[in-house]
């Protein structure tokens, strides 16, 4: 899953010159989670809510509101801009986004092409966005939770067994965070499901494997078997 499939296309940017009181109106109007700033047609920086209200003047309170507007007019963007700006390639995966974002503590980032030039933004939102899609919840169903060998074919045994009960599986997601050595933890969603037949599926599924919990999102039934952070 790349970055450019998911990114947010529309732009607002700012220049260097331009004034506080530009960057303050359009974050207003758009809100956007930055405004990259421009000089001479390339990126020098990014403008967030925070920066602005770094800026403001401390004793602002003080300020008649006419005094204020003219001080926001002569404060230029590329005074309170943070640089350098973080950037994420384009042809980055959702996950390196995720972890760069992550590194940096920051909500969301430029993103641009091979030759330097912006062509979206990726924020936090974008990434939970990516992160349903991905995990197939839209199709509600059933989520199994397993605890299997870390060997081949341990997956396909427990997927082989829910697919015997007419369900489609939208999504299988693997993790050796929590888990022990020479195990690893899977997270099985499927839909369609006979549900007549699920209390039996899970009884099955628990002879076959170490089944963590099961979570029913379409009538929202929760069933935790065994604590998923035992391991730690």
């Amino acid at each position: 899953m790349l970055v450019k499939y998911w990114m947010q296309e529309d732009v607002v940017t700012v220049d260097v010159d331009d004034s506080m009181s530009e960057a303050t109106t359009l974050m207003k109007q758009h809100n956007p989670v930055l405004l990259p700033v421009m000089k001479n047609g390339r990126l020098a920086g990014v403008i967030t809510d925070r920066d602005i209200k770094r800026a403001s003047a401390s004793d602002a309170t003080t300020l008649s509101i006419h005094e204020l507007s003219y001080l926001l007019t002569k404060i230029k963007c590329g005074e309170i801009m943070s640089k350098p700006a973080i950037t994420i390639p384009a042809d980055f995966t959702i996950e390196e986004a995720a972890n760069t974002l992550l590194a940096n503590q920051v909500s969301g980032a430029p993103v641009v092409n091979r030759t330097g030039e912006i062509v979206g933004i990726i924020s936090q939102r974008e990434l939970f966005v990516a992160l349903i899609s991905l995990s197939g919840l839209p199709k509600r169903g059933v989520q199994f939770a397993f605890e299997v060998e870390d060997r081949p074919g341990s997956i396909k045994e427990v997927t082989d067994i829910i697919r015997e009960y007419g369900a489609r599986l939208v999504s299988i997601l693997t993790s050796y965070d929590r888990a022990p050595a020479g195990y690893r933890h899977v997270f099985v969603r499927a839909y369609a499901i006979d549900r007549s037949r699920l209390d039996q599926l899970k009884q099955l599924l628990r002879e076959k494997a170490t089944l963590l919990y099961a979570v029913d999102h379409l009538e929202n039934k929760r069933e935790e078997y065994i604590e998923l952070n035992r391991a730690t």
